[in-house]
């Protein structure tokens, strides 16, 4: 019985060991609005806005820790690499306003 407790304890060790997937948050720009306005990621994390509009979009962070440029009907994407709060809004459209938390 002993070998089956060590053999289950070595397979939660290394469950424990593994580093959890990253996860795509999409952000979707559509009818001049930002959804959500606010999102939440960790650093790792890749971050998917999608334009679903027919006019040029930006997400740029107000401390200058993005600029993606987003055309007509296209998505961007971006790997966050520091955690905080990040404001950002649309260059074009400034009243399109967003906040995201990114943890470590």
């Amino acid at each position: 019985m002993s070998g089956r407790i060590a053999f289950l304890s070595t397979i939660v060790l290394v469950a424990a060991s593994v580093p959890a997937r990253a996860a795509t948050i999409q952000i979707v720009m559509e009818k001049l609005e930002i959804s959500p306005a606010a999102a939440s990621a960790k650093v790792g994390d890749t971050v998917e806005w999608i334009n679903k509009d027919a006019l040029v979009h930006t997400a740029t962070a107000r401390n200058g820790d993005f600029d993606v440029n987003l055309p007509p009907n296209k998505t961007a994407s971006l790997v966050l690499k520091k955690a905080g709060a990040v404001d950002y809004y649309c260059r074009f459209h400034p009243n399109m306003k967003a906040t995201l938390k990114v943890a470590p």
